[in-house]
């Protein structure tokens, strides 16, 4: 990101930068502003929305990706996504399952992730809703770009909430 840091919310931040010059800033901020595990589930919704632009295999990485957000801590879950996660990251899901391996610190991972692993799971996260996005055609980009930014600012949202209320 270039944006410089401003004085405003981070929602309102958020928005600023969809309504800037370089709109995909706001994902990359979104990616960041999220707790991790919310941060995966939001990428898994953003790419769900864009499955006939996916293939196969991307398919089968978000059911992963999907079925790992519901019990983070189930070591089935947590091999499955280790074994997912050793694959290149050349696809949008692949990305994914990566920023679910990296927010697992690596627990199970094989080697080479660890290797990879001095980028957060954020980073991942950016990655993989970027390169979906990519595959959108350019008469809609911004509209989905926009779409998956509201998505994440009411994820933060109702984030936010939920720590107001365990203070």
């Amino acid at each position: 990101m270039n944006a410089l840091p401003t004085d405003q919310s981070s929602i309102e931040f958020c928005r600023a930068l969809l309504a800037g010059r370089v709109p995909e800033e706001a994902i990359t901020f979104c990616a960041y502003l999220l707790p991790e595990r919310a941060a995966v589930w939001w990428a898994h919704e953003c790419l769900s929305h864009l499955t006939d632009l996916l293939d196969g295999q991307d398919q089968e990485l978000l059911a992963l990706v999907r079925d790992w957000v519901s019990e983070p801590d189930n070591p089935q879950q947590r091999a499955a996504v280790s074994r997912a996660a050793a694959m290149p990251p050349i696809t949008p899901a692949a990305w994914i399952v990566l920023a679910a391996g990296w927010r697992d610190n690596g627990s199970s991972a094989a080697e080479p992730i660890l290797a990879l692993q001095t980028f957060p799971a954020a980073h991942a996260v950016n990655a993989g809703i970027l390169a979906g996005l990519a595959r959108v055609a350019l008469a809609d980009r911004f509209s989905v770009l926009s779409a998956f930014v509201e998505m994440g600012i009411q994820l933060a949202e109702v984030e936010a909430l939920g720590q107001s209320a365990n203070v």
